[in-house]
């Protein structure tokens, strides 16, 4: 109920920001400046994600106006709209691409019992996670390998610990962060 509520209310609230968002970016980045893609969810289950596109949709490149919204975090205020639906939490790992979370072996798999959130301690802890990649020779590698595993690790951590606290703490960690 904390999620349907949280978000009905912050949707409400952030209308006005979301048509000035949509307008730039679709003038940014090509229309519409909405970007969607599939991510896996709880269970395993495929969804489209909703993002403020970033990319310009001919050069493809990262827009000036787009790498604001992604550094503020801004372009994932759609995804309020993937909580109402209920395909995602505030709280909970954050939603990836097919092959890492629908790969995953053994007890590791238990993270696809929770539904994919907004937020994450790991989300937090590599909320620069593009700029971490791109110091790297190798970024995919670097991912496989030492981002990813590590993800699991904390995201099995929250499983553990799965509790209203929680979820509040991590809120409010995400808050502080984002100032």
């Amino acid at each position: 109920m904390m999620d349907y509520g949280l978000s009905f209310v912050a949707i409400i609230v952030l209308l006005p920001i979301f048509f000035i968002l949509i307008i730039l970016a679709s003038l940014d980045t090509g229309f519409p400046g909405i970007f969607k893609q599939e991510r896996v969810g709880r269970f395993g289950d495929v969804f489209i994600i909703y993002k403020f596109r970033t990319y310009h949709s001919k050069r493809h490149t990262k827009s000036n106006f787009g790498q604001w919204m992604r550094k503020t975090k801004l372009d994932e205020l759609p995804q309020l709209f993937n909580i109402l639906k209920g395909d995602m939490s505030l709280v909970g790992p954050r939603p990836d691409i097919s092959g890492y979370y629908d790969a995953l072996k053994g007890n590791d798999k238990l993270i696809l019992e929770l539904k994919p959130g907004l937020t994450s301690e790991a989300g937090i802890r590599y909320r620069n996670e593009e700029q971490l990649l791109n110091q790297q020779n190798n970024p995919l590698k670097y991912n496989d390998e030492v981002l990813f595993p590590e993800k699991v690790k904390m995201n099995l951590n929250y499983y553990d610990q799965l509790s209203f606290r929680n979820d509040i703490n991590i809120l409010l960690k995400t808050f502080s962060v984002l100032r």
